[in-house]
């Protein structure tokens, strides 16, 4: 007897209709994303060419790293929308920010006007080498403020590859999850695979975004998904339909 594996689907065919992405780095020349408007221009067309509809973009803010500001933010995202208009493109990119939880996040909150995803929903990163001491103090402290964490791209953080329980705590303490489309083809190696897989499996991953900085972001969109939890991975997508304006 012979049994066959199914057949493995495409990324770039199971984003779903109307879907918002919404943590990408599409402002030219403000971190580590695009470089230039013809860059950010050719990947939202190629975006929504495979189904974007709609985007919130995410500079990154980190401290001594990426300075940015809300002004400098808003100042960027209205010379690409004008540029968008100019190029006759029916779209209107917002744009929010993807904070560190560096040692000045705290003081950021205290005293700055945060940009939001929509509402209350804060975009928070954390350095790929270790959590901060503090972490669920500064979890506490932004849901103080009125806001509600959203941890990007939690299987990317290997040091709790081998210690699941850490992402079941940070789901207790009112985090929601942020994955990245691109771990559910190995673009960020194996072990991030694999750990996408497993929050999915357990539901923990809430919504599903590009992470967009590049070309070669892109181009992994036409990769085989290497994950077995697909129905979860196809419902976190339809999740973001939170943000749709």
């Amino acid at each position: 007897m012979f049994f066959f594996k199914s057949k493995k689907p495409i990324l770039k065919d199971l984003i779903p209709q109307n879907y918002v992405d919404i943590h990408s780095h599409l402002i030219p020349s403000i971190d580590d994303g695009s470089k230039s408007m013809d860059e950010t221009f050719s990947m939202i067309n190629q975006l929504q060419e495979i189904g974007f509809k709609e985007f919130i973009t995410t500079p990154h803010i980190y401290t001594s790293v990426w300075n940015n500001t809300e002004e400098v933010i808003k100042n960027k995202i209205d010379e690409v929308n004008g540029f968008l208009k100019e190029q006759s493109k029916n779209i209107c990119i917002n744009a929010a920010a993807e904070y560190m939880l560096d040692s000045f996040f705290l003081q950021r909150l205290e005293n700055e006007k945060l940009l939001t995803l929509k509402d209350q929903y804060l975009l928070i990163e954390m350095s790929y080498l270790n959590a901060p001491i503090q972490l669920y103090d500064i979890i506490f402290q932004i849901q103080l403020a009125g806001y509600t964490p959203v941890l990007a791209h939690p299987e990317r953080y290997g040091f709790y590859h081998n210690n699941f329980k850490e992402f079941e705590k940070l789901k207790k303490s009112g985090c929601l999850f942020q994955m990245n489309l691109l771990s559910a083809v190995d673009y960020y190696g194996k072990n991030v695979t694999i750990c996408a897989d497993k929050l999915l499996k357990n539901n923990f991953i809430d919504f599903v975004v590009s992470d967009i900085h590049h070309q070669k972001h892109i181009d992994s969109f036409s990769k085989k998904i290497d994950i077995k939890n697909v129905d979860a991975l196809e419902k976190a997508m339809k999740n973001n339909l939170l943000f749709l304006s």
